[in-house]
């Protein structure tokens, strides 16, 4: 430590005070540090002030503060003291903006400039950035980092930033209030009082053209489970600052839907939210990160196709018009069912009676070497099981018995071939049990199907939300058909598109254009009569009905395992894969879970489960942390209501998903 002297007014020197040198980005890389004075228990803010004196240069320096490079973290605390920060002479220290620019690409692989905050927990960070996109609940969005493409590694240096079309949003963030809570049904209208911001606003709000099918063909696409799961291993720490996680400024990182559980999608205030939301349905479909069958990607497709048209015909929203108008005849709507109340024998009898399903299926258990098909049954499924009889005269005990409670359903649908089958994963002590129902019919299969998610839940069809969950499966089904009139889909399509950029690489080298178009004209005859954000939601609830939804992969090895497995965490469950085959192996559900913890010295994550089900693993792909956050940022979005206020409980949300690390 230098030691020197602090000339006193008697003239003396004391003998505890040291010189302190500190960088300063305002004057340039090049130029060298700042040198104080100081003593020990001299405070920060005091060091600051000093610092700010000798740089002498008029400007608000309120955003700015000391970054220790040793210690990588900020020095916020200003009422503290050198001593108790425990900084010496030989402290490397930068006087730095709080706030800097950073490039976001957004979900629909837009780029955006904007600032942000490097000094808060990126939890915060977060927050800010969706004030300035305009885009409601930012506790579902995270930040991760851009993936290595060693293709393109070397063109990116020599071209890279320079041919990057990055969209300024700089200016607007400033003109965000801190009062300011997205009550705003024309979305981000702030933006639209100036060319430069209709220009950005219509970057955000408004569906993008497909991108040409060899330019996609180019795109990195995950090949194996192994790689979807390096996808999850570059979130960043919601706990930490970007500062601290080696961000750097005007660093490229994407802004991304994390959490797959949607609080409150209103079409007339999130009109950013869900435009980001289809986009990454979108690229998530054309980039086969989610498996789906060649009649969903043909009907995926015609939505794309309905989406651009109205987009590219300047159709805005529905949202936007008669907006003051929209409001009072809600209120008056809900005022309305006050006023009307309910029935309370219609209340009692919903209580006490719970709905049945009662028809002719064929069941089938796989096994291996076994040839036998289907069985038919008469099937009744009550409250959360399913009962299997010879006949529908037959009494006493069934042939067989499932309760669904907890299980995995998967549809397996081909409407062409009249196919309608549920794929059941039940749980038992061994692993899951597979059982396939085949239904005879679409409004068969809308119905068991409904209840079989509902009972996954460890809900019954007395549940308000049965009746939805039967017609979203109905509108599912009816987008995938086949229209009956191919001249009415020719002459509806009759310009000239190329369908190839409406599906995944797979199908374009499957298909070609002639053979593709006819098929997504079809389907497209079943939904051109949609608005335009009507479209983005079937687009949205088509997406969430796919059997890998919301699933995001890590590798793992589970404790007294040698072989690697796959553990998915979905927005209610956890599910342990075979690596090797891809088979659920396990299911647990996030209800039944009784406490999780991480032993940081081993990076290992344990939890313990009802009935003391208790696993631990370690995870191979990416830091452990991650996936702790993941499970507490699950636990996190299921404590939210409709009655909460719109403040978001962060110190809840770092409880949760911080561990050790948690401020």
């Amino acid at each position: 430590m230098a030691l020197g002297g602090i000339k006193t007014a008697s003239g003396d020197y004391g003998a505890a005070s040291w010189e302190l040198k500190i960088a300063v980005d305002e004057l340039g890389e090049d130029a060298d540090p700042i040198t104080l004075r100081v003593t020990g228990d001299i405070h920060i803010g005091g060091t600051i002030l000093q610092l700010v004196e000798k740089i002498n240069i008029q400007k608000n320096w309120s955003d700015h503060a000391l970054w220790w490079e040793q210690k990588n973290g900020w020095l916020l605390k200003t009422n503290w003291t050198l001593d108790k920060y425990g900084i010496q002479a030989d402290a490397k220290l930068r006087f730095t903006s709080q706030c800097k620019s950073i490039r976001l690409q957004v979900p629909n692989m837009k780029s955006v400039r904007l600032k942000a905050s490097f000094s808060s927990p990126l939890f915060r960070s977060v927050i800010g950035i969706c004030e300035v996109l305009d885009i409601r609940h930012p506790e579902e969005l995270s930040l991760l980092r851009p993936a290595d493409d060693p293709s393109q590694k070397k063109k990116k240096k020599r071209q890279g930033d320079e041919e990057e079309e990055v969209v300024d949003l700089e200016p607007f963030t400033t003109q965000i209030s801190k009062n300011h809570r997205f009550h705003h049904p024309n979305g981000a209208h702030y933006m639209r009082e100036t060319e430069e911001g209709e220009a950005g606003y219509r970057i955000l709000a408004v569906s993008q053209p497909n991108v040409a099918p060899g330019v996609l063909a180019k795109m990195q696409r995950p090949d194996s489970v192994t790689d979807k799961a390096q996808i999850h291993s570059r979130w960043l720490d919601s706990s930490r600052s970007l500062m601290s996680q080696g961000i750097k400024e005007n660093d490229r990182l994407l802004l991304r839907f994390k959490y797959f559980s949607f609080f409150d999608l209103d079409t007339k205030y999130d009109v950013v939210r869900i435009n980001q939301l289809y986009e990454q349905a979108r690229w998530a479909v054309l980039l086969e990160e989610i498996e789906c069958t060649e009649e969903e990607m043909m009907m995926f497709g015609a939505l794309q196709y309905h989406i651009n048209k109205r987009s590219q015909s300047g159709e805005i929203e529905d949202t936007q018009k008669d907006s003051e108008l929209d409001e009072v005849e809600a209120a008056l709507s809900t005022l309305e069912v006050k006023l009307e109340g309910s029935n309370p024998k219609d209340v009692l009898d919903s209580i006490t009676s719970i709905p049945e399903l009662r028809d002719n299926l064929k069941l089938f258990r796989p096994k291996k070497l076994t040839l036998k098909a289907y069985k038919q049954y008469w099937c009744v499924f009550k409250e959360m099981s399913v009962s299997c009889y010879k006949n529908q005269e037959s009494f006493g005990e069934p042939i067989h018995q499932m309760n669904l409670k907890g299980c995995e359903v998967a549809p397996d649908v081909n409407i062409g071939a009249q196919k309608f089958c549920i794929k059941l994963l039940i749980p038992a002590p061994e692993g899951m049990n597979e059982v396939i129902l085949r239904c005879e019919n679409e409004e068969q299969y809308a119905k068991w199907m409904a209840a079989c998610r509902l009972a996954a839940k460890s809900k019954t069809m007395a549940d308000s939300s049965y009746h939805s969950e039967v017609q979203n499966i109905r509108s599912f089904l009816t987008m995938q058909k086949s229209n009956s009139n191919p001249q009415a889909a020719n002459e509806a399509g009759a310009e000239d598109i190329n369908t190839k950029s409406l599906v995944s690489h797979r199908y374009q080298k499957k298909y070609k254009i002639k053979q593709l178009t006819p098929r997504i004209l079809e389907a497209y005859q079943n939904v051109d009569q949609l608005s335009l954000m009507e479209t983005k939601m079937k687009f949205i609830q088509a997406w969430q009905s796919l059997p890998e939804f919301g699933l995001a992969y890590f590798v793992v090895r589970f404790k007294g395992c040698k072989k690697e497995e796959v553990l998915g965490i979905a927005p209610n469950r956890l599910i342990r894969i075979d690596l090797s085959v891809g088979d659920v192996v396990k299911t647990w559900r996030f209800n039944n879970m009784r406490q999780w913890n991480v032993n940081w010295d081993i990076r290992q994550v344990a939890i313990e489960f009802d009935e003391n089900i208790n696993i631990a693993f370690s995870c191979l792909t990416a830091d452990c942390k991650i996936v702790h956050e993941y499970i507490g940022g699950y636990i996190f979005l299921s404590t939210r209501g409709k009655d909460q206020s719109e403040t978001l409980n962060e110190e809840l949300f770092h409880k949760l998903t911080g561990g050790h690390e948690a401020l």
